[in-house]
């Protein structure tokens, strides 16, 4: 009996890679036309992250995959177009096209008496159909259901132009000659605010809670790569930080400096925002911050500091929320709103069921993708085994209270990682 494994962007292609490397079969199933996640270019009709300016904020040495790098001719930061023929191309090298079922919505994922998984899918015809797999492994990412703020500002439903969330965003030559307010401050929202910068009449950033924003590079050296350098891995983190501290104070002074808040959280304490663009368009005149939004009366955006903007067009960069609508209740985000997974890849009361790729590092994903993938292709063979229950329960603990220490008790921060430390545990395993 074979393996399902569920999404066909970048973990999926990894997990299905190294299931094929060891012989064991597997079918892998995206509800997309064609394989690629968050890369691939939305077609027409279909909702999608990939704007065009999308490029990557990890190196292309480390955001390939380990066995068929990224071509020479690409930039050190590709653009999404880029990483999504290169993962097409990938598929096509590992030879595992055949096993792929594209435009196949999963609808439901349960565990059989026996220890078998059933998966319901649907495909393009429409029509559901049903089977039966010994393991089930779950590669769909966790930017899957956008979000906005629980609470809209007072007269939102006044506003006569258009708000969008970022995942409906596009290119900002469609919007040449508007007035647009961007709300966040995460990677969508200063890599679109820097985007409609060039072609808006006037681009606003709406910003509630600062958050460190970090060049792409430090000491010479992309982030992703300085974060695996012997010279920095073996710092104690309290040593890191304060590195890390004072290069961005040099770099770049102050989050005030540039009208933004200041974040209330030391560095490395939360998820920080990459770019090389954003503070250069607000000193430029091209972006002006703002706080947050307070209320909105017709086109008047007000904001929390009493100033006021007229705009046509808002867009909500407020990420996304996991979901995973087609598994069991409470899995694999638990009742405490973390997830819950022995090594951040098993789900200990659901034997039979894994995940590849819910893991946010600070760096690029790929390594740690691949050596997940690893592991779950040797459990898938029989040739790794798991500890108790028990013993995943207590790993799972233990995590979990030191990602709350440094990180907080939010659902995202229970999938932040360590690239280097996290790759040694897999290894273990």
């Amino acid at each position: 009996m074979s393996v399902c494994v569920i999404g066909a962007g970048l973990s999926g292609l990894a997990t299905a890679h190294a299931l094929a490397q060891r012989g064991v079969d597997f079918v892998c199933l995206d509800r997309a036309p064609d394989v690629g996640g968050i890369w691939r270019q939305p077609g027409a009709g279909e909702r999608g992250p990939g704007y065009l300016s999308l490029h990557l904020n990890t190196v292309k040495r480390l955001t390939g995959y380990a066995d068929f790098p990224m071509p020479d001719s690409y930039p050190l930061y590709p653009r999404h177009s880029d990483v999504a023929v290169y993962l097409r191309r990938f598929a096509d090298w590992a030879g595992i096209p055949d096993r792929v079922e594209l435009s196949t919505e999963v609808l439901s994922v349960v565990r059989e008496y026996d220890g078998t998984w059933t998966v319901t899918s649907r495909n393009e015809g429409g029509a559901p159909s049903s089977r039966r797999f010994a393991q089930v492994v779950v590669a769909s990412g966790h930017n899957t259901e956008p979000a906005l703020p629980d609470t809209m500002p007072p007269g939102f439903e006044s506003f006569p132009g258009e708000i969008l969330h970022s995942v409906d965003y596009r290119d900002g030559s469609d919007f040449a000659g508007q007035r647009v307010v961007v709300v966040g401050l995460g990677a969508s929202a200063v890599d679109i605010a820097s985007d409609l910068s060039r072609h808006a009449a006037r681009t606003v950033l709406s910003v509630r809670r600062g958050l460190h924003i970090m060049p792409k590079q430090l000491f010479g050296l992309p982030l992703d790569e300085m974060a695996e350098v012997p010279w920095f891995t073996e710092m104690p983190f309290a040593e890191q930080r304060t590195l890390v501290e004072k290069a961005l104070h040099t770099a770049r002074g102050k989050m005030s400096d540039y009208g933004l808040p200041e974040p209330d959280h030391p560095v490395l304490s939360s998820a920080a925002t990459l770019s090389d663009e954003i503070l250069s368009r607000i000193r430029h005149g091209g972006v002006t911050p703002r706080p947050a939004i307070e209320s909105v009366d017709g086109s008047l955006i007000r904001f929390t500091d009493g100033s006021t903007e007229e705009a046509d067009l808002i867009v909500y960069c407020t990420g996304f929320r996991m979901a995973f609508p087609f598994l069991p209740a409470g899995c694999p985000v638990g009742p405490q709103g973390s997830v819950e997974l022995y090594r951040r890849v098993v789900a200990p009361d659901h034997p039979g069921l894994y995940f590849v790729g819910l893991v946010r590092p600070q760096g690029s994903v790929t390594r740690l993708v691949e050596a997940q993938s690893r592991w779950v292709a040797r459990l898938a063979e029989g040739a790794a085994l798991l500890p108790s229950t028990d013993v995943m329960r207590k790993e799972i603990s233990a995590y979990l209270a030191g990602i709350a220490g440094r990180y907080g008790n939010a659902e995202g921060s229970s999938i932040q990682v360590d690239v280097a430390p996290y790759l040694r545990e897999l290894h273990e395993e």
